[in-house]
């Protein structure tokens, strides 16, 4: 069973998902950055300083809350539609992240043209024997 599992686990299949789910997990987390330190504050800026984080309705607790921080710690339900936002877009830059790179793997992927290959030597001496018979008795 010991060998089995060496063999299933060393499979090139299991090490390229290995190594694709920790390159994934990294690339999160860059994405997760872009989103919520560079491109989120900007957008905010433009729709008046707001904080898309601090979006959310109370659906049960005592009173406004000024940010979503404040809610949680007062031990308000709320419904976080700013964090729903953010991770979308998180989402998007991530889909349109694998989306070019799997567009540029399949442009490497497609076919070139091969060149004709040149006829086996078969086929030659096949032609020349047809070619002979056609011209008839050769006179020596």
């Amino acid at each position: 069973m010991l060998e089995e599992f060496k063999e299933f686990a060393m499979r090139g299949n299991v090490i390229d998902l290995a190594v694709g789910v920790i390159i994934g997990a990294a690339f999160g987390k860059i994405v997760t950055s872009l989103v919520e330190d560079v491109i989120m504050p900007p957008l905010g800026l433009l729709l008046g300083g707001l904080d898309f984080s601090d979006f959310f309705v109370t659906l049960r607790g005592d009173g406004e809350y000024p940010t979503l921080a404040a809610a949680r710690a007062a031990g308000a339900v709320t419904l976080n539609y700013g964090v729903f936002i953010t991770i979308v877009i998180q989402f998007l830059i991530v889909a349109f992240a694998i989306f070019m790179v799997v567009k540029q793997i399949n442009r490497l992927k497609r076919e070139q043209p091969k060149p004709p290959e040149a006829p086996r030597e078969e086929v030659v001496l096949l032609g020349e024997i047809r070619d002979a018979l056609k011209a008839g008795p050769s006179r020596s």
